[in-house]
C-alpha cells in the first residue's frame, strides 16, 4: 500500500505545516529507511494482522505496517500530526486515526506541547521535568499545553480486536499507556529514554505481568536489535541501567 504522495508534498510545502516540516523530509521518501523498517517489522507483522500505532506522530511506521499487509489503528493527539496521517493515507480504509492519548483510563489528559520539536512532546509531565537542563536536552521548551482525550489499550481492544503487534512510542508515558493493558498480545514495543530509565524498569516489570518473557532492544532509528537471541527481563534491566547517557533513546521490544 502506497501512501499518497501529492498530499506529503503539499504538507511538505505548506508553512502551516512547518513544525513537522523535518519529520516528514526525515521519516518520507527514503526507500533504503523504508526497506530497513519493513525488514525489522516482518517479524512481528504479516498481512492481515493488526497493529496498533501508539504515538504515530507522522505516520512513517504506518506505512511500514501496511506496506507488511497489517491494519493500522494509529493513535495520535496532536492536530497537525493528526492532519499529516489523514492527509498522507487518505482513502485507506485499513488506516484508522484516533485523535487521542493512549493511556491508564477513559477520560481526558494534560498534553504538553514542544511546538519547534512536536516529535518530543508528551502527556507526562514528569518527562518534561526530566529533560529540564538534561545533557543532550538543552534548549527543549514545552511551550504550549492542551487537554485531550484518552483511550486505554484496553477499550482499542474491545473496538478494534486483538493486534499482533502494540508500538508505544510516547516521550515518557509508556508506563501508563501499559497499565490500560490489562491481557496479554502477542508483541509489543515501548520506547525509553536514559533520562528516566526508571520508567522503563517499571515497564519491564508490568510486561512480565501481562506474560511476556522474551526481550530485545534497537537503539534509535537503527532498525537493529542489540542481542543476537532475545534475552529474559534481568538481563534486559542490566543492560538499561549500564547503558551510557550518550545512548539517549531506544525501543525495547517484548514478546
Amino acid at each position: 500500500m502506497q501512501f499518497n504522495r501529492a498530499a506529503l508534498d503539499s504538507l511538505k510545502a505548506d508553512p502551516a505545516a512547518s513544525p513537522i516540516h523535518r519529520s516528514l523530509g526525515f521519516y518520507y521518501g527514503n526507500a533504503e529507511h523504508d526497506a530497513a523498517l519493513d525488514a525489522f517489522y516482518a517479524r512481528f507483522v504479516g498481512p492481515g494482522d493488526l497493529v496498533f500505532d501508539v504515538g504515530a506522530h507522522v505516520g512513517d511506521r504506518i506505512g511500514s505496517f501496511r506496506r507488511l499487509g497489517a491494519r493500522v489503528v494509529a493513535v495520535e493527539p496532536q492536530p497537525l500530526c493528526l492532519r499529516a496521517i489523514r492527509e498522507i493515507y487518505a482513502g485507506d480504509d485499513d488506516v484508522v486515526a484516533i485523535p487521542a492519548v493512549c493511556g491508564g483510563s477513559t477520560g481526558t489528559v494534560d498534553f504538553y506541547v514542544n511546538s519547534a520539536n512536536p516529535t518530543v512532546s508528551t502527556a507526562s509531565s514528569d518527562f518534561v521535568r526530566a529533560a529540564d537542563g538534561a545533557d543532550g536536552w538543552q534548549g527543549q521548551v514545552w511551550d504550549e499545553q492542551f487537554r485531550v482525550r484518552s483511550v486505554t489499550l484496553d477499550s482499542l481492544i474491545a473496538e478494534h480486536g486483538i493486534p499482533a503487534f502494540v508500538k508505544i512510542d510516547v516521550e515518557g508515558f509508556e508506563e501508563t499507556v501499559l497499565s490500560g493493558l490489562s491481557s496479554s498480545v502477542p508483541a509489543l514495543s515501548f520506547e525509553f529514554t536514559t533520562i528516566e530509565r526508571e520508567v522503563a524498569l517499571r515497564c519491564l516489570d508490568r510486561v512480565t505481568g501481562l506474560g511476556f518473557k522474551e526481550f530485545d532492544i534497537a537503539m534509535g532509528e537503527s532498525m537493529s536489535m542489540t542481542f543476537p537471541e532475545w534475552v529474559g527481563r534481568d538481563e534486559m534491566a542490566t543492560h538499561v541501567r549500564e547503558l551510557p547517557h550518550e545512548a539517549n533513546a531506544g525501543d525495547i521490544y517484548c514478546r
